[in-house]
């Protein structure tokens, strides 16, 4: 799920910035067998972003795609769009209810169980409640959105990381890349908006999370990304208020195409960073030099002397 952007001209000035699937980060042309090989485990899958994720990486040629939710009917519906975009990728998926750690271990063990490892984790699935002031809110509500958002995540990361790490091994030794990992953020990680304060803030800590991965694992070849998916109109985006409903023009297809793209290698440089769907691949490499110089696209404190 994802919240609006404002104009990301604003946040990085110059880049241009997209709100469909475009040529660079097609996965069935220009990402064609970017994914060969490789087994994909995407929590949240059953719909949208993490559906249309899902899609992509069996049009990249994925060898393997496992897949949870909570839903048993739209697994199935994932499952066979997957199949019908590659009928030679494999996909089996299992319900998991992502706050629950039992589940997500279950799930990533039997993902290992069936297709022998685990090359790209998509900590997908997300939580937002109807917007309200911090002295106004459900307590419990407030809190669940860290828990599905913060903890569900973290849950991904604690159990998939080591078979992460063997990936990287893996795939290092043949000169290729592995052991990548996403975790979906959103553009809310940078705002203070009135009434959001458990989605924003929420966001906020997964951007920082990513910043650990890596320093935690980055030595060991794990490649974690925070990435915006965009303004998508999903059912969890339409929970926030009506006048915000006109900024939610993204495709699915964007976002599912550029995690593509990050798997790829592509962009392994950029690794622990916050990137966005919007922007545009081609002009985002050209900025290497100057993100890694400035360490860019991360949480800091500034301060004037």
């Amino acid at each position: 799920m994802s919240t609006p952007h404002n104009s990301i001209e604003e946040q990085f000035p110059g880049l241009t910035t997209h709100h469909a699937l475009y040529p660079a980060i097609d996965p069935g042309t220009a990402l064609k067998g970017s994914a060969s090989g490789k087994v994909v485990f995407l929590s949240g899958a059953s719909r949208g972003i993490g559906q249309a994720t899902a899609i992509a990486f069996a049009q990249a040629g994925a060898a393997a795609i496992y897949i949870t939710a909570r839903s048993t009917n739209a697994l199935e519906e994932t499952r066979s769009k997957v199949l019908g975009a590659n009928p030679d990728t494999k996909c089996e998926y299992r319900l998991c209810d992502v706050t629950v750690e039992r589940h997500v271990k279950a799930a990533i063990q039997d993902c290992i169980t069936k297709f022998g490892s685990i090359d790209v984790a998509d900590a997908n699935a997300g939580y937002l409640d109807k917007w309200s002031k911090i002295g106004e809110s459900d307590p419990e509500n407030w809190w669940k959105t860290w828990e599905v958002n913060l903890k569900g995540t973290y849950y991904v990361v604690r159990h998939a990381l080591r078979h992460l790490i063997d990936s990287a091994k893996r795939h290092g030794a043949k000169g290729s890349s592995g052991g990548h990992l996403i975790l979906i953020s959103s553009i809310g990680a940078q705002l203070l908006t009135p009434g959001a304060s458990d989605y924003q803030t929420s966001k906020h800590a997964i951007n920082r999370l990513c910043e650990f991965v890596n320093v935690d694992h980055g030595g060991e070849g794990v490649k974690c990304f925070a990435v915006h998916p965009g303004g998508v109109p999903t059912a969890l985006g339409k929970n926030m208020p009506l006048e915000l409903h006109a900024r939610l023009v993204d495709s699915p297809d964007l976002a599912a195409g550029f995690i593509v793209w990050l798997c790829s290698g592509a962009a392994d440089w950029a690794r622990g960073r916050y990137l966005s769907s919007n922007w545009d691949v081609t002009e985002l490499s050209q900025l290497q030099n100057d993100i890694l110089q400035h360490d860019l696209l991360v949480n800091r404190l500034r301060a004037r002397p």
